[in-house]
């Protein structure tokens, strides 16, 4: 089942703004285990997006939710609550968090980063995604390095840490203003790039390519400069379920060792995907090679070190 978008829009907008104001006492309220909650409701709640492919998006006008981490999604579903029903909610990068917190969603299903402030509110899966964060430009552009982007106008998508890195290279420039432009969702922010009023889209590299591959004219663009920082993607969830972290982390880490996971990863990274049919031709790295080899869910921070 899925939650229509335009109802979604009015509920999130109000779940969100209740979350921000009383999210402290939210997480302490909300005490019954997950899967118990999963087991009395008969539902499971799946927090998704609408344009973040090829990890989580939306599909035509029926509203199928696909994508690398919503089908890790289904498969941990499947194996920890086989009888429940899977309803879909699509969120943004902004409101998961406090829904995940509150118990709106029991799973979120996005590409959202691990890193240690956001531990302090949810739990992170183990590590399922290694992203870089770059830089999206016209093929035109004369961009070609993090190191000209003073003066430059970016587009960023609200809710992402891609803004912090730009505040970050801000700082490694000397303090030369980066002008950041905000977008509500990675479509709006590719707009931005798209009609010119953005000289480049930072984001994750999978996900440019996503968004990339399925726009008007993908040889429109490039991705191009180096990586303003790595990122490990894990699905998430509430903060003090242990339980449910290890349901979730066990058939994950099965998928992992069975070499499972490398065939879901080809699919969404190698093969070609919905809806135009067009591969990001985007092979298994070394690095995720070794997660999936050795799993964990070591947060941002230890990617910098």
């Amino acid at each position: 089942m899925a939650i229509s978008r335009k109802t979604f829009t009015a509920l999130a907008a109000g779940l969100t703004l209740a979350c921000m104001a009383t999210a402290p006492a939210l997480a302490q309220t909300v005490t019954q285990p997950t899967l118990e909650k999963i087991k009395a409701s008969g539902k499971a709640v799946l927090g998704v997006r609408e344009t973040s492919p090829p990890m989580a998006y939306a599909l035509g006008a029926n509203e199928k939710y696909v994508g690398y981490h919503v089908e890790l999604c289904e498969r941990v579903l499947k194996e920890i609550a086989p009888d429940a029903k899977l309803e879909y909610m699509a969120v943004t990068a902004q409101n998961t968090l406090p829904l995940v917190q509150n118990g709106t969603l029991d799973i979120g299903c996005g590409p959202t980063t691990n890193n240690t402030a956001r531990q302090q509110q949810v739990a992170f899966a183990v590590t399922t995604y290694v992203s870089e964060v770059r830089m999206a430009v016209r093929k035109d552009s004369d961009l070609k390095s993090v190191s000209q982007l003073a003066g430059r106008t970016i587009a960023a998508s609200t809710g992402t840490t891609a803004v912090q890195l730009l505040r970050k290279q801000e700082r490694a420039l000397g303090g030369a203003p980066i002008k950041t432009v905000l977008g509500k969702d990675h479509h709006e922010s590719f707009l931005l790039l798209e009609t010119g009023r953005a000289d480049a889209f930072v984001l994750d590299d999978n996900l440019l390519a996503g968004m990339i591959a399925n726009s008007k004219d993908p040889s429109a663009y490039r991705i191009v400069g180096e990586p303003l920082g790595a990122e490990p993607i894990a699905l998430l969830f509430r903060k003090d379920d242990p339980t449910f972290k290890a349901a979730v982390d066990g058939v994950l880490t099965k998928l992992m060792q069975s070499g499972e996971m490398e065939k879901i990863y080809t699919k969404w990274f190698v093969n070609p995907i919905p809806p135009k049919n067009m591969s990001l031709n985007l092979p298994l790295g070394t690095t995720l090679r070794q997660l999936f080899a050795t799993p964990n869910d070591k947060p941002l921070e230890t990617y910098q070190q």
